[in-house]
């Protein structure tokens, strides 16, 4: 059986009890950096057998991982931080277990899209996750663009030497909407700065970015939404 288990994404004490049972009960476990996770095993006093598991050797660890979870052992998958396959490695995986008929669970936890969604002060009845943009200027404007008349909150991943172009570009093709942008959550020294993107940008002008962010970005008011998708089929039916 495939466990796809949720770890702390900083806080240790986020970690459930489920979670520790399983990592406990499993006969290896894939990680996506076994010293992280040879931490977060020795901080809860258990011992079990890892293998590398990272976006780049997936498809050479895959027939390993299917072996062994068809010879009947438990498999559990972790990452750095927060949950299997959001972003991170897992989903080949999960893919390659259902197509050769291995039940898959999951044991949810922490995530820094919900975390910080939450914490945003933006609307969270609807939203829509982005993970992490493309590196170079034209092309990110073009993934944001995608969404550009969307109504619904937008959350994004984002490293901290491409933060400040991230919100540049994020101004040039959204506006100067309202955004918060998260950093260590549940840590000790967890920031939410919020404000519009141009106020974004001045502060990470002053302040030096450090650390994983997750970016949550306003939607397009839905009345301007409705407006541009009219604009849209008008367009279109003249084109």
């Amino acid at each position: 059986m495939l466990y796809l288990v949720a770890t702390p994404i900083g806080n240790l004490g986020d970690i459930t009890l489920r979670a520790l049972d399983t990592l406990r009960e499993v006969d290896l476990v894939a990680s996506e950096d076994t010293r992280k996770t040879g931490m977060l095993l020795k901080h809860f006093e258990i011992r079990k057998p890892q293998i590398s598991f990272h976006e780049y050797n997936e498809q050479k660890a895959l027939p390993k991982l299917l072996r062994a979870l068809e010879e009947g052992k438990k498999v559990a998958v972790v990452t750095d931080a927060g949950s299997p396959a959001v972003s991170d490695p897992g989903f080949i995986l999960v893919r390659a277990a259902v197509a050769a008929g291995i039940q898959v669970t999951a044991i949810p936890g922490p995530t820094a899209v919900i975390t910080a969604l939450v914490v945003s002060g933006l609307p969270v009845n609807s939203f829509t996750f982005r993970g992490f943009p493309p590196r170079k200027s034209g092309a990110r404007q073009r993934f944001f663009a995608v969404d550009e008349h969307s109504p619904h909150t937008l959350v994004f991943y984002e490293s901290p030497h491409r933060l400040p172009a991230f919100l540049e570009d994020a101004l040039v093709v959204y506006g100067d909407r309202q955004a918060a942008v998260a950093n260590d959550l549940t840590k000790m020294f967890e920031t939410v700065d919020r404000g519009t993107l141009s106020e974004m940008i001045a502060h990470f002008e002053a302040v030096e970015p450090r650390g994983e962010y997750t970016i949550v970005i306003a939607g397009l008011d839905r009345k301007a939404a409705k407006a541009a998708a009219s604009a849209d089929a008008k367009r279109d039916s003249a084109g």
